[in-house]
C-alpha cells in the first residue's frame, strides 16, 4: 500500500514545485495579509480548486477534457486574459508610506476570484493534474488509487501552506517595502510572460 502513496507525493511534489503563477500569488499574500489568517480565503480556495482538478483526473475525466478542443480553446484564452488582469494589478501595487507593507490588500472576494482563476483558468495546471496525475492513477485500482489521489492532495495543501508562511518570513525581514515592490514587478513580469506564451502556443 505504501506504494502509490510515495508515488503520488513524489509526483505531486514535482509537479507543484517548479514557480508558477499560482505559486507567486499565495507567496505574495503571505507577504501581504498582516496575519495569515487573513490569507486562508486564498489558500482554502487554491486548495480547494487543486482538490477539485486531483479528484477529477484521477476519476477519468482528463479524457473527456483531452477530447474537447472547444474546452481547451476556453481554458487557454480565459487564462491568457486573467494573467494579464493579474500581472497589470500586480505592477500597479506598491508599499504605502511609513514601511508598512500594505500593497492594497485583496479583499476576501477578491483572494478567492484571483485563487480559482490561477487555479481552474491555468492550462499548465490543469496539464499537470489531468495530463499527468490522471494517466497515472491507471496503474492503481480500488483503495491504491484513493491513497494515490489524497496522497497528491496532501502535498497541494501542505505546499501552498509553507508558501504563505515563507512569505509572512519574507515580509518580517523586510520592513521597508522594497523587497515587496521588486518582487511586484518580477511577479508581473512573469504573468505577463506566462500570458504570451500561452497565447502563441495555441496558434503553433
Amino acid at each position: 500500500m505504501l506504494e502509490p502513496i510515495i508515488h503520488g507525493l513524489i509526483l505531486a511534489l514535482g509537479l507543484i514545485l517548479p514557480p508558477g503563477v499560482q505559486n507567486i500569488f499565495l507567496f505574495n499574500q503571505g507577504i501581504i495579509q498582516p496575519k495569515i489568517r487573513k490569507a486562508l480565503p486564498a489558500y482554502l480556495t487554491a486548495s480547494l480548486c487543486d482538490t477539485i482538478l486531483i479528484l477529477l483526473a484521477v476519476l477519468g475525466t482528463s479524457l473527456v477534457i483531452h477530447g474537447s478542443l472547444w474546452i481547451k480553446e476556453i481554458l487557454i484564452w480565459g487564462g491568457v486574459v486573467f494573467l494579464t488582469y493579474m500581472g497589470w494589478s500586480t505592477w500597479k501595487s506598491e508599499p504605502s508610506n511609513g514601511g508598512d507593507i500594505t500593497n492594497k490588500r485583496f479583499t476576501i472576494k477578491k483572494q478567492i476570484l484571483f485563487a480559482a482563476s490561477v487555479s481552474l483558468l491555468n492550462p499548465h495546471a490543469i496539464i499537470d493534474t489531468v495530463g499527468v496525475i490522471g494517466p497515472s492513477s491507471l496503474s492503481y485500482n480500488g483503495e491504491e488509487k484513493i491513497l494515490f489521489a489524497v496522497a497528491c492532495i496532501i502535498v497541494s495543501w501542505a505546499f501552498f501552506l509553507f508558501l504563505i508562511l515563507l512569505g509572512r518570513i519574507s515580509r518580517k525581514m523586510d520592513k521597508t517595502g522594497g523587497y515587496m515592490l521588486v518582487l511586484n514587478k518580477i511577479s508581473a513580469l512573469f504573468m505577463w510572460g506566462a500570458a504570451i506564451y500561452l497565447g502563441i502556443s495555441n496558434f503553433l
